[in-house]
This record gives C-alpha cells, sequence and structure tokens, in this order.
C-alpha cells in the first residue's frame, strides 16, 4: 500500500483517509490503485459493511489529481499520464459499481479528482467549508473523472455551467444541486463518524438525524440565469446569450470564460451532450479516456499547467485562442476512438 492513504477497519467500517495534506490530498496513481485494492479485498469481506472516504488533516478532502506529473508525461511520450488516468477512472467505476455504502465526508476544497471519489458514493456529505469545483477548462484539460455523466445530471443547465466556468460552490449549493445528501457543521464531523463506526448498520439514520439546515444557496438564486443563459450546446451561443443580456452576472461570466481554453470549453460541452445520453457508466469512462489521451498531447494543457500551475502568471495563450478558431473537426479529432488495444476497460468482472 502506500502512506499517502491511512487505511483501517473499525467495528465493520473500512476507513479510507486521503493522507497528503502539503498537496491538499490530490490523488497520485499508487493512491488510485492503493484504494481499488482495499476496495476490491472489502467487497469480499463480510465483516465489512460500509466504507467511510474522508481526509486526514489539511484545509480540504482532495484538490484534483497530480497535474505537476500528468504536465511531465505530456511533455514527453504521455505513458504516466495515461497510465493515471486508465487507474483513475477504474477507481471511478468501481465506486459507482461498488455494492456495500460509501460515505464520503466533502470537508473543505473538493475539486477534479476528488469530485471522481466523491460523486459516486452512496452518501455525500458537505459543510459550510465545502468549496466544490470542476475547474479543468482554466488548464486546458475538461471535466473528467465521470463528469460526463454527473454534470448533465444536474438541474437544468447546472452541469454546462460548473463544466465551462469552472465555478466554485458552497456546501450549501451542493445540497440544493444533489451533489450532497447532506450538510451539516464540520465540527460535527468527528462525533458523526464516531456514531457511524459504533453503529454502521444505522448510518443513514444517523446521517439524517445528525443533518443541520444550510444557509441559503447562491446557486438556487442564480438557477434561473444559468439555465437560460447556458442554455445551448453550443460555446458561440452562449457567449451570444450571456452578451446580450448585459447584467452584472453575465458580464462576469464572460469575464470567467475568457480565462478559460476555448478548445476545451467545447470538448467539454460535446462531453456533457454525450454522458447525458449514455445509459452505462463504463461506456462515459472510456470516452473520457479517449478524450484524456487526445487532450493532454495538444498544446493547451501543457500551456495552461504552466500558466497556473507553474509559472502562476495566469496569462495563458490558448491555441487555438478563439472559439471560432476551435473547429468541428478538431474536437472530432479529440473524441476519436483510441487502438482496441488502449481503449479504456473497467475492471475485469464490473460492469454497469
Amino acid at each position: 500500500m502506500t502512506d499517502q492513504l491511512l487505511i483501517s477497519i473499525d467495528n465493520g467500517v473500512g476507513r479510507i483517509r486521503l493522507n497528503r495534506p502539503r498537496a491538499i490530498h490530490a490523488l497520485t496513481t499508487e493512491m488510485c490503485a492503493a484504494m481499488i485494492e482495499t476496495l476490491l479485498a472489502w467487497r469480499q469481506d463480510d465483516s465489512v459493511v460500509a466504507v467511510m472516504l474522508d481526509h486526514a488533516e489539511g484545509r480540504g478532502f482532495c484538490a484534483g489529481g497530480d497535474i505537476a506529473m500528468l504536465a511531465r508525461s505530456a511533455k514527453g511520450d504521455c505513458v504516466e499520464a495515461e497510465r493515471f488516468f486508465h487507474t483513475e477512472y477504474r477507481l471511478n467505476h468501481l465506486l459507482f459499481v461498488y455494492e456495500k455504502p460509501v460515505i464520503a465526508f466533502i470537508d473543505g476544497i473538493v475539486m477534479g479528482g476528488g469530485v471522481g471519489i466523491s460523486d459516486p458514493a452512496r452518501y455525500r456529505i458537505a459543510t459550510e467549508r465545502t468549496t466544490y469545483a470542476m475547474p479543468e477548462t482554466g488548464i486546458g484539460l475538461f471535466p473528467d473523472v465521470g463528469g460526463g455523466w454527473f454534470l448533465p445530471r444536474m438541474p437544468g443547465r447546472t452541469g454546462a455551467w460548473l463544466a465551462t466556468t469552472g465555478a466554485r460552490i458552497k456546501g450549501a449549493d451542493c445540497l440544493a444541486i444533489g451533489i450532497a445528501t447532506h450538510y451539516m457543521a464540520s465540527d460535527k464531523l468527528d462525533a458523526v463518524k464516531a456514531r457511524i463506526i459504533a453503529d454502521p448498520d444505522g448510518l443513514g439514520e444517523i446521517l439524517d438525524e445528525m443533518s443541520d439546515t444550510p444557509p441559503p444557496s447562491d446557486w438556487e438564486a442564480q438557477r434561473a440565469d444559468i439555465d437560460r443563459l447556458f442554455a445551448s450546446d453550443r460555446y458561440e451561443d452562449i457567449l451570444a446569450a450571456l452578451r446580450a443580456d448585459g447584467s452584472e452576472w453575465a458580464q462576469a461570466q464572460l469575464a470567467t470564460l475568457a480565462t478559460k481554453s476555448p478548445q476545451t470549453i467545447k470538448v467539454a460541452l460535446r462531453q456533457m451532450a454525450e454522458g447525458a445520453a449514455f445509459t452505462d457508466f463504463a461506456d462515459n469512462m472510456r470516452n473520457e479516456y479517449r478524450i484524456g489521451c487526445h487532450v493532454i498531447r495538444r498544446p493547451d494543457f501543457i500551456e495552461g499547467v504552466r500558466a497556473v500551475i507553474f509559472d502562476k502568471d495566469n496569462a495563458p495563450i490558448w491555441n487555438p485562442a478563439t472559439p471560432e478558431e476551435v473547429t468541428d473537426d478538431l474536437i472530432d479529432s479529440l473524441f476519436a476512438p483510441l487502438p482496441p488495444e488502449k481503449e479504456w476497460t473497467p475492471l475485469p468482472g464490473l460492469r454497469g
């Protein structure tokens, strides 16, 4: 296993605690592989009643994946990056089809890869410290880890708005949208976890009993604008709608979108449309793996990571530079099937 995870079984509750606090528990290939190994073992272990997923100390649940490694690999032969995606997506799929209840405590920052391991959980607990986002379009990537499945199934056009803008939402928003199943004050979490460990069969009732009423949701207040202005699957139409609206909120969305990779916004919109039509989560993950293998070979990913992660000048030079220059042929190429031996597959014996 790895010291990047703290793994134990307490009174029938299998516990996986992410343990990379200096990296806000960002996922590595090694962590994903160890989680798969653990979850597969617990599937066969009748003494394990439920799985609890949270983080050790630090200010967030999980800030995403190991972006620096992905960028280094993308500059070379892409092998390590592809191995990470393949392993991470198998973990996402395993959690999606997992028979035993999984409880994810999304306290603090939960982005990218953190979303990928918590969205499939049966119970998802947000707090006043939760900050949830899929910010990949800002680094020339795309909202992967199951985003193509979960985002279009959110109310109205919420998923398209989150996918394109990378908007950060709070715990109250997560509950209102359905991203979280429960909301409670962060100072209750230790007591809740202790009660679940004492009575794992009653975990649903414990979570219901310990839940709090969240503050008003900013998302709910903005929902009509999101549904109206992000209604199209065509990026140029969204931009036109925002410009025509002219409200302060619309202007803020335009300013945000102007910082994102036009290529990956168009990828995300097509990904949402295709993901909404899938009936099998494995098909979605196969689609995302194809996109991932193609996108990391495009200039925007390395440039986005340079500007946002390494140099921190936040001034990426996107290529293509404008939405109009991102052709349908280019987008088609990023969704193209891989050679049969390179395609993503779920873990043996897992369907759905």
